[in-house]
């Protein structure tokens, strides 16, 4: 591995701050770039939901497990990141889809828990209408996006990373390679530029010549202010997505991307506190305090894309919708990629390269 190294990552969101810990972590010189501060634009408008939840095939489950995994490995390397394994009750879902889902899972280890309406009680003892048949899973978490990604930045900054503010006007290319990045008119060099720029990643790609197929969804998330305990954990409802923060706040989305905002964002976001309201015992005096609208980076095939840019050397690509997920073990793979050029397995399906076939 080469010390020498230098990295310029662009983008200080989540992924952004988990590649650049890992890199300086790792020896790299590592500069970050970063239009917005810590946690980049998409990053504080997450649900910051941690699993491995239905929807994807094994092979997409497995690099989310490893990620959960990874989690835990990052929490005793960073002790008090805002990391919490409260467990997830879910019935958001047909009830038979729900038990396939179940079966499935539990088949790959997922450690799920069928439970009652009494056990669904025992858990969320505030819901006002309590499901009939619901899944559990206990080891499902949430991570405070923000304060998470301040905690990797600072520390990175801490073990020698730069971190500077900035609009990349493009990438510079040489015979080839990406050789430098142009920030706010200043040219600065690099062995290789990681681009983790969520949203914003299309266009600085393009500078270089490359195509990301992206789609930025909207999803609106409704945040009240603090309030006393209500809820322990995750709660996945037919009709509403909520959390409670560390410091009390319930956020909640139609599901955990955000909602649809519609015309009138504000309007539809009291619509959602109103549902949460009606969902919780003891939510009388829940208040609406704000929302947020984020559009969140989505491969077209709704899978991540982490890879080096085929064609073009020198610039590695870290861009998925599943952020807080997954970022402890994209920063740990990219960084080992980067600087050892090794690949790990469970990143195989996630090249660039897959759209071009």
């Amino acid at each position: 591995m080469s010390s020498a190294k230098h990295v310029i990552v662009i983008g200080a969101g989540i992924i952004g701050a988990s590649i650049a810990w890992h890199l300086t972590k790792a020896g790299a010189r590592v500069t970050v770039v970063s239009t917005s501060g810590a946690g980049g634009v998409a990053t504080p408008n997450s649900f910051a939901w941690i699993n491995a939840s239905w929807g994807n095939p094994e092979t997409y489950f497995r690099l989310r497990i490893r990620a959960m995994a990874e989690w835990n490995r990052l929490a005793k390397d960073l002790p008090g990141l805002p990391l919490a394994w409260c467990g997830g009750l879910c019935w958001d879902l047909p009830a038979d889809r729900l038990e396939a889902y179940a079966a499935e899972h539990s088949s790959w280890g997922y450690g799920i828990e069928r439970v009652d309406a009494k056990q669904a009680a025992r858990i969320e003892p505030n819901l006002a209408e309590i499901p009939d048949f619901a899944l559990y899973v206990a080891k499902e978490g949430v991570a405070e996006p923000v304060a998470a990604t301040k905690a990797l930045l600072a520390d990175a900054e801490g073990r020698g990373a730069r971190i500077i503010m900035g609009t990349v006007d493009k990438l510079a290319l040489t015979n080839g390679k990406v050789t430098a990045a142009v920030v706010s008119g200043e040219t600065i060099a690099a062995d290789e530029v990681v681009i983790a720029a969520g949203a914003g990643a299309p266009a600085i790609a393009a500078t270089a010549g490359i195509e990301l197929p992206i789609e930025t969804p909207p999803g609106l998330i409704v945040h009240s202010r603090p309030h006393k305990r209500l809820l322990n954990g995750l709660v996945l409802a037919e009709t509403l997505h909520m959390r409670q923060t560390a410091e009390g706040r319930i956020i909640a989305g139609s599901d955990f991307g955000g909602g649809d905002p519609s015309d009138n964002p504000e309007a539809a976001a009291r619509e959602l506190l109103a549902t949460m309201q009606a969902m919780l015992r003891g939510a009388d005096g829940l208040e609406y305090d704000f929302h947020t609208v984020g559009y969140r980076p989505t491969p077209i095939d709704g899978f991540p894309i982490v890879s080096r840019a085929e064609g073009v050397g020198g610039l590695y690509i870290a861009v998925t919708h599943s952020g807080i997920t997954l970022a402890p073990a994209v920063g740990l793979f990219a960084a080992r990629e980067i600087l050892d050029g090794e690949r790990d397995a469970l990143l195989a399906p996630y090249t660039l390269s897959r759209f071009a076939q």
